[in-house]
């Protein structure tokens, strides 16, 4: 048991980042990467070996689950480690508890999965009805416990369906049923690959169609779509700040930064970038304007800047930028609100944000986040986590935002546009992102800082997450990045200009304007909904039968 949860573990964490883009021939890991595990648990279900130590194989199963997800998600996010004890404050012991904390709960859904499939297995069994049907079950019960990560803990991240980011032909799925249909198929594979594997007279027949079925999977990255031409350009700015002392200016350091930032915005040719993801072996290019064009958006990402939005010398310097540029300008920044409180007092709400003003400088309005990050932004449970405190040093937590909103800008140009702006975290749900394209968004703009997750994979991770709701909504994607990876997403999910890591640097991001909804944009994890409810009825149906029988006995 022990060794098929290892197993999974490890094979899980192939396809995905690790230290940079995902070479093709780790992807297919993806289809098998949950055989080890299911065939402990078919293993643990023979009835030779059902019954053995009194009976406790929900146990075991539940077990076996529960450590493949706990050690899965402790080396797939072990950028936890590293964020809470180089950034948060804490002790290399205190860090690394808080990652074996973090595992264990996220592993514990892990656990629910297996325990279901066993149940249903032996449900069947005991209805004399072919052992093959849980096998069936699999991709639904894999895809309801990814609805439930998704939903209860909030933590959608690096889902299978993720490892074919760069698959041509298995990202069609993604504007029908988002990346939980890709999600599906995977599952749906390694389900037959272990029937086959367990199966006696028809496993040529499963191993067969399993070769079958990776072999055309797999060519789908030999398959490339066209995209739309880019027919305008953002100035992304890539500040490079640090996230643990950039976060007060003193002195002439303000006016410095602010100058950096306009010299960032207009320059002319902004920083070679790759054709590509960098370290894709891509080579470096350069694109340059006419010294008198103006881009047509200018965005400042979510960094630790001292920017406040009731601070008048904050919505100075980006007015003066705005109409220096003509060019309407995105910056994140901290929102704050202040009421009328008891005493004559005022009480004040913050808000990780996103402001934005007009080419004419005016301000037009502000975003604020809407999905905050546990731990980061806010910290749940607070009296109850006593060390908590330190990765947010011992700040107030964050307030929520209550809306998503779509902001009309018109550049030098002349037409208008819509832009749904969202930060950082809130681009792996894709469920939400969906929501600023619902509202009419024509391209996307995520205000991002992955400097909180130091020199890890989490950075790769988060931009092939954010890939994959350019492709679900059918929209160019500009990801604009404290430290990287700044880049352009184009609606296949094709990143087609990116700037490197840890430096200084303004991307002149090519991309256009897009209209059409998807059906994912308008209907959106419906497919994750009806695999929640199937899991729900198998269990229920299993639990009944299987008390039903014990009360017999």
């Amino acid at each position: 048991m022990v060794a098929g949860a290892l197993g999974t573990a490890a094979l899980l964490n192939l396809p995905f980042p690790i230290a940079g883009p995902v070479p093709i021939w780790r992807t297919v890991f993806a289809w098998m990467a949950l055989v080890p595990l299911l065939l402990a648990l078919d293993w643990l279900m023979l009835p030779a070996r059902a019954c053995r130590k009194g009976c406790r194989w929900p146990l075991w199963a539940f077990g076996a689950g529960w450590l493949a997800g706990a050690v899965w998600f402790g080396v797939d996010c072990s950028w936890v480690y590293q964020t809470m004890h180089l950034y948060g404050g804490m002790g290399p012991g205190l860090a690394a508890f808080s990652l074996v904390l973090f595992s264990l709960f996220l592993g514990f859904w892990f656990g629910l999965f297996a325990l279901a499939f066993v149940l249903v297995t032996r449900a069947l069994a005991r209805r004399g009805l072919a052992r093959e049907l849980a096998w069936v079950a699999v991709p639904f019960l894999w895809l309801g416990m990814e609805f439930a990560l998704a939903r209860v803990p909030s933590f959608p991240w690096d889902e299978l369906g993720y490892s074919q980011i760069d698959n041509g032909l298995l990202t069609l799925l993604a504007p029908w049923t988002g990346v939980m249909g890709i999600s599906l198929l995977l599952a749906a594979a390694n389900s037959l690959l272990a029937a086959g594997l367990m199966a006696t007279g028809k496993r040529r027949i499963y191993l067969s169609a399993w070769v079958g079925l990776v072999t055309v999977g797999m060519g789908g990255f030999l398959m490339h779509r066209a995209a739309p031409a880019p027919t305008a350009t953002a100035m992304l700015v890539q500040p490079n700040l640090n996230v643990v002392t950039d976060d007060v200016w003193v002195g002439p350091q303000w006016d410095q930064h602010l100058a950096q930032f306009a010299q960032l915005a207009g320059s002319v040719c902004g920083e070679p970038y790759f054709a590509g993801l960098p370290g894709s072996g891509r080579v470096m290019e350069s694109q340059c304007q006419s010294a008198d064009a103006q881009p047509d958006l200018i965005a400042w990402p979510e960094s630790p800047a001292p920017f406040r939005d009731i601070d008048p010398r904050f919505r100075e310097a980006v007015a003066r930028i705005a109409k220096s540029e003509h060019t309407p300008v995105m910056v994140g920044d901290a929102g704050v609100d202040s009421s009328p409180g008891a005493n004559g007092q005022f009480s004040y709400h913050v808000y990780n944000s996103a402001s934005v003003v007009a080419a004419n400088g005016r301000f037009v309005g502000r975003y604020d986040k809407v999905h905050l990050v546990p731990f980061g932004e806010y910290v749940p449970a607070r009296n109850l986590l006593f060390f908590a405190h330190q990765i947010t040093q011992q700040l107030t937590d964050l307030d929520r935002g209550t809306e998503r909103r779509v902001f009309r800008l018109a550049s030098a140009h002349g037409a208008a546009h819509r832009y749904g702006i969202f930060l950082c975290y809130e681009s792996v749900f894709g469920d939400e992102v969906r929501e600023f394209v619902q509202l009419g968004a024509e391209a996307l703009v995520n205000l991002s800082d992955d400097g909180w997750y130091g020199d890890t994979g989490a950075p790769w991770q988060h931009m092939t997450m954010t890939r994959m709701r350019a492709i679900e909504n059918d929209r160019w994607l500009l990801l604009d990045t404290n430290n990287g990876i700044t880049s352009v997403i184009d609606p296949n999910g094709v990143v087609r200009q990116s700037i490197a890591r840890n430096r200084v640097g303004a991307l002149p991001a090519r991309f256009s304007y897009e209209n059409r909804l998807t059906w994912y944009t308008t209907h959106g994890d419906l497919l994750g909904v009806a695999c929640a409810i199937l899991s729900m009825l198998l269990l229920l149906w299993s639990t009944r039968v299987l008390v039903s029988d014990a009360g017999h006995r």
